[in-house]
């Protein structure tokens, strides 16, 4: 493996939600821990990044799609009844309602334009949920793209609809074998295939991890939740800023969204881990798929098996900006088990005829358990999936009727 800034101290430790610094990391984490092959292939996409972003033709293109094929902007809703049984004002950002279910479609579809803009003719994904591999399955559909989505085994066959809205969509669905055969698998996979085929595939990574520049590129093109979240709440609020913004945290592409917003306020900043997924709640350092970051790791640096009733969260590690956030204080983390992640699953279909993604429901347990904590306030949740895809595996949890 090489590193480009191995032992490279970081030029901008105290830097909140701005560009990496040279080496690409953000304070201690981050960086570009990747195979010789590939660092040709990541410096390239970070110059191609970099060009695309500073190109109003692009930027006015990614825009229009967002709008008119996305659904943008999402739209936030008051929950009443949830915020009467909780004890404090509830306001969800709506990214479950746009095109293809979840907050994933802002990424790929930025993604997915800069790899036409390089030339690539196939993108590959990684998908633990089956969200992020059916909007990239959408985006290479829209493009005339092909596309293969590697999924863990054990994902495949508690994601069963979201795998045939890929097979319709026109692509093609190979399982991770290896491991725990989940999603931290799927990214080994499609990082080999990535290796194997730089040339003409561009990996079309899903989360805001991995190699740099792909947290900061993945978070660029998450911000404009942060953004509208901001506008939106300001105006609900009389210009003021919610006291808490929260989310769920896997790799943390959605928490890390809708931070951005808020970064710059006083306002707490909250992500949700699932109890056999806590990376940041460990707090121990080290190197996975190509960034260093908080992992879940044992007393000789062993990648442990991350364990979550959700696909979506089922991860080992967590995106290197989110330990910099934990680093220095400026966002905390929390986690909560897979029977509080169920209730909260239950509560907002209950309460607001919402039914949430089972890695949104983490964010729902936390709001519930913590009530005494957050009474009086005003939180914003990030809820950035719909519950579709998790109907058939809740039936079995809570008992067919």
């Amino acid at each position: 493996m090489t590193l480009t800034d191995a032992n490279s101290e970081s030029a901008n430790s105290d830097q909140i939600m701005g560009e990496p610094d040279e080496f690409g990391r953000f304070g201690q984490f981050g960086g570009r821990f990747v195979p010789e092959t590939l660092v040709p292939a990541c410096q390239e996409l970070e110059d191609a990044f970099r060009s695309a972003w500073g190109d109003t033709e692009f930027r006015r293109e990614l825009s229009a799609l967002l709008a008119d094929y996305a659904g943008r902007p999402s739209p936030i809703t008051e929950c009443h009844r949830l915020s009467e049984e909780l004890g404090y004002r509830v306001i969800l950002k709506r990214e479950d309602l746009n095109h293809t279910g979840s907050h994933k479609i802002n990424n790929v579809l930025g993604q997915a334009l800069l790899a036409k803009r390089m030339g690539k003719t196939r993108l590959i994904a990684e998908t633990g949920a089956g969200q992020h591999g059916v909007a990239t399955a959408t985006a290479a559909a829209l493009l005339g793209m092909e596309c293969r989505v590697y999924m863990g085994e054990v994902d495949i066959s508690r994601q069963e609809l979201n795998v045939f809205r890929m097979n319709l969509l026109g692509a093609e669905v190979v399982p991770a074998l290896s491991g725990s055969r989940t999603l931290k698998d799927a990214v080994n996979e499609a990082m080999r295939d990535w290796v194997a085929k730089v040339e003409d595939s561009y990996y079309c990574l899903g989360s805001a991890m991995g190699p740099h520049p792909y947290p900061w590129m993945v978070r660029t093109f998450h911000e404009v939740i942060g953004i509208e979240a901001r506008e939106q709440t300001a105006r609900l609020l009389d210009g003021g800023v919610p006291d808490v913004v929260t989310a769920c945290v896997g790799g943390g592409s959605n928490a890390i969204g809708i931070f951005s917003g808020f970064a710059d306020t006083d306002a707490e900043l909250v992500g949700v881990e699932p109890a056999g997924g806590a990376a940041v709640g460990r707090k121990v350092p080290g190197v996975v798929h190509g960034s260093k970051s908080y992992l879940m790791q044992d007393e000789v640096g062993q990648v442990l098996e991350a364990e979550s009733i959700s696909a979506g969260l089922d991860y080992p590690g967590v995106g290197p900006e989110h330990a910099h956030l934990a680093d220095i204080g400026r966002a905390r983390y929390e986690s909560v088990t897979d029977a509080e992640v169920i209730e909260g699953f239950q509560l907002l279909a209950r309460t607001e005829g919402i039914i949430p993604a089972l890695e949104c429901a983490h964010a729902l347990a936390w709001m519930s358990r913590e009530r005494e904590e957050l009474a009086g306030k005003t939180l914003l949740m990030n809820l950035s999936g719909r519950g579709d895809k998790d109907v058939a595996q809740m039936m079995d949890v809570l008992g067919r009727k």
